[in-house]
């Protein structure tokens, strides 16, 4: 922990207003006019014609672009770390951008998702166009790269697989992976925390389990009501529980990876929400979203890169090392160059891994 003393020039925060059409009329009606932040480097300014490198920093769940602008005590947000990292000669200056793509879910995965949106054509058809129009880019895909963290380096990990003709290079700190470790374990206190929404409501006493655990669906992973409750509850506070966190973070998964149209709110759940029984068809289909088993499908892709860093703490929580391991093991299967590390520290409040990270993207992609 240190004293926050910010020296020297900071660059210049511009926030603009985006009209998006892809996002119009989204599933979960989310606003489609959304703020956009945008950092310039300090040396922007009376810069001539000089265009600039441009990182894309996608945040984790539950966060949106502008809070990795906002004031934090005893350290720095994302743009007092870029100007610190520039003074410090350990980056050039790159243009940083802040992108707005929270949902009702609590988030999105950065890829399009029928249940919920289409965040990776928001990103790709809408945000870098408008950008490279706005400001003085480095307009092509070997002078831009995205990173983030958990939610947020998942989405950086995807992008630089199916979308990788827009990135040159990617940084994903603690990005899921290895579903089967990461969200299996806490799926049980989602069915719990889903339980208390059921109808009608538990009472002591006998209990037909096989006539409860295949009514109205559920065998087949449909909502039986319980769900549709649950967000309703939850849309109406201000302060939600972290059972009650966790719970949104898992339907928020399951309506990105396992999205029907013909389902109740527009996706299915893994489980039987009654009997906690594995539907081993709907876990396919996250394990098909799983980067660990995408590695062989999009190995061309990744090896177009001009970089690619990785790293996790190997205490994290979510259990999200194993996956890190495992994603690093397959990516040097495949011949795809990379950098991987890992730290002593678990999930939380590790954005000083960026100290490392942006000056790692800054040498792939400067000019």
């Amino acid at each position: 922990m240190a004293l926050k003393r910010p020296k020297g020039p900071a660059g210049t925060l511009v926030v603009l207003e985006h009209r998006s059409q892809i996002l119009k009329d989204n599933p979960l009606g989310d606003p489609h006019v959304r703020k956009l932040g945008v950092w310039l480097p300090p040396q922007y300014d009376g810069a001539g014609g000089r265009r600039f490198p441009v990182l894309y920093d996608l945040v984790g769940f539950t966060g949106s672009g502008l809070s990795h602008t906002s004031w934090k005590p005893f350290g720095d947000n994302v743009p007092e770390r870029a100007a610190r990292l520039i003074r410090e000669q350990k980056m050039g200056p790159a243009i940083i951008v802040f992108p707005d793509c929270f949902t009702a879910l609590g988030g999105n995965q950065y890829v399009n998702a029928p249940a919920i949106g289409h965040y990776a054509d928001y990103l790709t058809r809408e945000i870098i166009p408008f950008v490279d129009r706005e400001f003085r880019t480095l307009a092509g895909r070997e002078h831009r790269g995205c990173f983030g963290k958990s939610s947020g380096g998942y989405g950086a990990m995807i992008h630089g697989m199916k979308y990788a003709k827009h990135w040159g290079a990617i940084a994903n700190h603690s990005g899921d992976a290895h579903f089967d470790f990461v969200y299996w374990a806490d799926w049980p206190n989602t069915l719990n925390e889903l339980t208390k929404y059921r109808r009608p409501k538990r009472r002591p006493g006998r209990y037909d389990a096989r006539r409860e655990s295949g009514r109205r669906g559920l065998a087949e992973g449909r909502d039986d009501g319980r769900i549709r409750r649950f967000l309703e509850h939850v849309w109406k506070k201000e302060k939600v529980s972290t059972a009650e966190g966790h719970c949104i973070m898992n339907l928020c998964m399951a309506a990105t990876y396992d999205p029907d149209p013909k389902a109740p709110l527009g996706f299915r759940v893994p489980f039987n929400l009654e009997t906690g029984e594995l539907i081993a068809e709907r876990w396919r289909r996250w394990r098909r979203h799983d980067p660990i088993n995408l590695v062989a499908r999009y190995r061309d892709a990744l090896r177009s890169l001009r970089g690619i860093y990785i790293d996790c703490g190997w205490r994290d929580q979510y259990h999200i090392h194993y996956g890190s391991r495992i994603l690093s093991q397959r990516l040097a299967a495949a011949g795809v160059r990379h950098t991987y590390e890992e730290f002593d520290d678990n999930h939380s409040d590790i954005d000083y891994r960026m100290d490392v990270s942006l000056p790692f993207l800054y040498r792939a992609l400067k000019p």
